[in-house]
């Protein structure tokens, strides 16, 4: 896919989000009186892991964040007293995180770099001989891209 339509998708996807989240998450002056609010995001749909919610909430709870719903696999919002600011734990977790996880800018760069490697592989093969065009290697550099898109995929959902 064209990394340009592939962004596209990823920018109107995140403002579908962001629409969605204002509708979700509207709350009044009472609600908002001595309270802060945001939304972790989840490029992977890794929230539907319970050992990975348990995770970020202690590690949310160090900054005295408490979770407030699961919005679905991609998302949960917490809340927190703004009295509570104060409790930055220091341990290298930002207080103000809004990500867990591999952001989604991995994804563009994962495609260029599969766009790169499949020119070098159509360059490093390439058949000069007037009998064929195509090289009997192709399949085999296809098939090696994919395994290691399928390899880096695996490595970034563990995360």
């Amino acid at each position: 896919m064209n990394p340009a339509i592939h962004g596209a998708i990823i920018a109107a996807r995140k403002r579908r989000q962001e629409e969605e989240e204002q509708k979700m998450t509207q709350y009044n002056a009472e609600d908002l009186n001595g309270w802060e609010f945001k939304i972790v995001h989840s490029t992977f749909g890794r929230f539907r892991n319970a050992e990975i919610i348990r995770r970020l909430m202690e590690e949310e709870a160090q900054n005295g964040w408490e979770m407030v719903e699961k919005f679905d696999d991609c998302r949960i919002r917490f809340k927190r007293r703004t009295d509570k600011r104060a409790l930055h734990s220091g341990g290298g977790t930002d207080p103000y995180r809004t990500n867990y996880g591999t952001s989604q800018t991995i994804l563009p760069l994962i495609a260029v770099g599969v766009a790169l490697a499949l020119a070098a592989a159509l360059f490093l093969f390439k058949d000069d001989s007037a009998k064929s065009s195509a090289t009997p290697y192709f399949p085999f550099v296809i098939f090696g891209v994919i395994v290691v898109l399928a390899i880096v995929m695996i490595l970034v959902r563990r995360k």
